[in-house]
């Protein structure tokens, strides 16, 4: 894989090279996601989440720009915890956080990290829970999961996109640092009421609940700062904002 700051020789870009086009704000939302590593994903995590993100800080330094709004996760904050990581990923997030902190005190950049929770929307592609009711109900077979009683915390699309619109408009207002803020629905439900949502929405009766699936050893806490408009319990939303999966 090569490191982003080359081309397709493996020839270096210089760093002083001025961007074609000099934006106001960067958003930084690109990474590498694996919920339970195994040791082949490491390169990958630490590739994604440390050594590319500091590198597009380094270019951003180079090319004066300074406002940043950055991608965390609920996962960084087990038990509500100002820091304990859930999993690995969530530990490379959060170390990317500390390399940030060198360009706000010695740079001057202005940044917002959004901890994102579960997100929901048309076009994902993501094997997460809303796909894989849609594909449950398509091909009417049973879906695999846990009790049920478990709070799922989902935020949708849009609301996602106003809070990062929102936290840039912040930062703009604000002085240098680095704030943090979470992104969540303000509603957490259990799974069971998140499937029985669905389905009533949907038209659709499905055998999801009450089967054997390893639950994850650890689950995220809960963030306090920029919420999302709607809910989870919006039932159009549900099904409307999914019809193409």
């Amino acid at each position: 894989m090569p490191s982003p700051c080359t081309g397709t020789t493996g020839r270096r870009r210089s760093w002083s090279t001025s961007w074609p086009a000099r934006p106001d704000t960067v958003f930084h939302l690109a990474a590498a996601f694996v919920a339970e590593h195994v040791p082949g994903d490491i390169d990958r995590l630490v590739h994604a989440n440390l050594l590319f993100a500091t590198q597009l800080l380094e270019a951003m330094r180079v090319n004066g720009v300074r406002l940043l709004v950055n991608t965390g996760t609920a996962w960084q904050h087990y038990g509500n915890r100002d820091y304990d990581p859930v999993n690995l990923y969530a530990a490379t997030k959060q170390a990317f956080e500390a390399i940030l902190a060198y360009y706000v005190n010695a740079h001057g950049f202005i940044a917002a990290t959004l901890a994102l929770f579960d997100t929901y929307g048309p076009g994902d592609e993501r094997p997460k829970l809303m796909r894989a009711l849609w594909r449950a109900a398509r091909e009417g077979r049973p879906l695999a999961m846990s009790s049920g009683r478990q709070l799922l915390d989902l935020v949708y699309v849009d609301d996602v996109v106003d809070a990062y619109l929102a936290a840039e408009s912040a930062l703009r207002e604000g002085g240098a640092g680095h704030r943090h803020y979470g992104v969540s629905s303000g509603a957490p439900l259990p799974l069971r009421d998140v499937v029985a949502a669905f389905e009533q929405a949907a038209g659709v009766s499905l055998d999801a609940l009450g089967r054997t699936r390893r639950p994850r050893a650890r689950g995220a806490g809960s963030v306090d700062g920029i919420r999302g408009a709607a809910g989870m319990a919006r039932a159009s939303r549900i099904s409307g904002g999914n019809k193409a999966q």
